[in-house]
């Protein structure tokens, strides 16, 4: 798959504000954005790492009233203190311990002892892979157990359909509100029918192909070129995917108490290229296309930087109805075959990374069941960190001093730095097309240029209001720098790089109360129908401005 492509030759701003820095601004746009100096009061904001620690017996029962002395916590392979400790006992916070070892974990600190702990749960409806029939069992079995829903307790429901993210819930506690948005993501149209497709049309121009050249060699250790393209279109597919749910988590960063995720996937295989290939007696050695980790840590990072736990369900897609007779083999068969392993390593990898579980074959019917009664015992524990900042991911290993016990969390958190912190904001907030307390920003298109054979040239206008940004004095004149970013998304879901792009302004008189900048450029993409995300971030204040709209080639 071909993403969009995107290029901003020339940059313009037209509007009342005096003496703007007019070349300082065209010279920005052509180099590497740096990151924001001083002046905008960039701060290191430390952060307490929490981990929520599931411990059982050798019989699979919980384990009650351990103290944080009890727990061992190593970060990097080295023993960290535990600072901060709370039990959550039945869906209850536990009174500390009489001894005080350690207080509360901050986020459960309003938690008085003996009152309910709630539970966020964030359901991702992957439409994009799944097959509708598939997909509405598992939304239905979710919609019946609303009921299992405490007080305290909140959800919130997002679909994608491989191009957009549709919210049909912000976080709500009200069943029949919830229940709603389940009958109207099983009234969605899905795509797992076209996946189906490309993989039929695969596996038959494959066949073909193979048979003119004999039996390939179990000794070759590579894809022929028909392998390598389909897998790199798949990869492709699944790279969406996952950053359209690492793109939710962020949307939906702080809500209170425990936060889980369902994250409903219709079919990603783990390793693409056996994926492809599915034959076990051929060993691919040479990992030509991205997969596994490399394809799945963006989600898994992001849900242990914002303290989510992934419990992946199988809804299953794809290979819900393939196996040894895929005419014959009905929508709920589980019988074994290599890629539908492949689908559940990844379900196995994303659960596992963040200390959830997995619901593959039956258990998918029970999803919230079961995350419910996972996720109300437990022990929450917190520690801060020595931060750099530098984006780099650390090992996190949780252990019990005690013989004979077992331990589920997390392995890993993330050091993220201010830059990539605001370009998780700001892209999530681009993919939903919105962002909470956003200010209205209006975008105008201009009839398409033809440019070449498989390119067009799009003037867009974009209308900024001042008085959503702050302006600062310094130096005897009024400054404010905002970050542009613009993201294209194609009729296929292939989507562009997101540039950034630093704008300043300057004049020597404050902006006037609702004075707006047109602001002028002109995008270079692939000749197909696009859709448009504008979002303008002032790391002063932290607010977004967003717009969006769709762009016809023409004739």
């Amino acid at each position: 798959m071909r993403s969009a492509r995107m290029i901003f030759p020339i940059l313009f701003l037209l509007g009342a504000w005096p003496a703007l820095l007019l070349g300082a601004l065209q010279a920005l746009a052509q180099t590497p954005p740096s990151p924001p100096s001083p002046l905008f009061g960039e701060e290191i904001e430390v952060r307490v790492v929490n981990v929520e620690v599931v411990v059982t017996d050798r019989q699979g029962n919980r384990v009650p009233d351990l103290k944080p002395s009890d727990f061992r916590l190593l970060v990097d392979g080295k023993e960290t203190p535990i600072e901060y400790f709370t039990e959550v006992r039945g869906g209850l916070a536990v009174a500390p311990t009489a001894d005080g070892e350690a207080p509360v974990v901050p986020g459960l600190a309003s938690f008085a002892p003996g009152s309910p702990v709630g539970t966020s749960y964030l359901v991702f409806v992957d439409d994009f892979f799944s097959l509708g029939p598939q997909r509405n069992t598992v939304l239905r079995t979710l919609q019946e157990d609303l009921g299992r829903l405490g007080p305290e307790d909140r959800m919130a429901i997002v679909a994608y359909d491989g191009r957009d993210l549709a919210m049909l819930s912000s976080w709500s506690s009200s069943q029949r509100d919830l229940s709603r948005a389940f009958q109207q993501a099983m009234d969605r149209p899905t795509q797992g029918i076209d996946r189906l497709a490309d993989l039929r049309t695969f596996e038959s121009f494959h066949r073909t192909s193979a048979g003119s050249v004999g039996p390939r060699s179990p000794l070759v250790a590579t894809l022929t070129f028909e392998e390598r393209d389909f897998a790199r279109r798949l990869s492709e597919q699944i790279q969406q995917v996952v950053s359209a749910a690492a793109n939710t988590l962020r949307g939906f960063a702080s809500p209170p108490g425990r936060k889980v995720l369902l994250l409903l996937s219709g079919g990603w295989p783990y390793r693409v290229a056996d994926y492809v290939v599915n034959d076990p007696s051929r060993t691919i050695m040479t990992r030509e296309v991205p997969e596994g980790q490399e394809l799945l840590r963006p989600l898994t990072q992001t849900a242990n930087l914002l303290g989510y736990t992934l419990y992946s369900v199988d809804v299953p897609g794809v290979e819900g109805v393939l196996g040894a007779d895929a005419e014959n083999q009905g929508p709920g068969s589980t019988s074994f075959n290599l890629r539908e392993q492949e689908i559940h390593d990844t379900l196995d990898f994303v659960a596992r990374e963040t200390g959830g579980q997995a619901f593959l074959g039956g258990r998918r019917g029970k999803a919230l069941e079961l995350a419910e009664s996972d996720t109300r015992s437990y022990y929450w524990l917190g520690f801060t960190p020595n931060r750099q900042r530098n984006d780099a991911r650390h090992a996190m290993r949780v252990e019990v001093r005690r013989p004979g016990l077992a331990v589920r969390s997390r392995d890993s958190f993330l050091d993220l730095s201010r830059q990539a912190e605001v370009s998780m904001m700001v892209e999530s907030a681009m993919l939903f097309g919105s962002f909470p307390g956003a200010a209205p920003m209006k975008m105008q298109v201009g009839p398409p240029v033809k440019s070449g054979r498989r390119e067009m040239v799009v003037p867009i206008t974009l209308q900024i209001p001042m008085d959503a940004f702050e302006v600062v004095h310094m130096e005897g004149r009024y400054v404010a720098r905002l970050e542009l970013r613009v993201a294209a998304t194609d009729e296929k879901g292939g989507r562009s790089p997101i540039p950034v792009i630093p704008i300043d302004l300057a004049g020597d008189k404050p902006p006037a109360p609702g004075s707006v900048f047109r602001y002028e450029t002109r995008l270079t993409l692939r000749r197909a129908p696009h859709h448009l995300v504008v979002a303008l971030f002032d790391p002063i204040s932290g607010k977004i401005t967003t717009a969006e709209a769709d762009v016809k080639p023409g004739k």
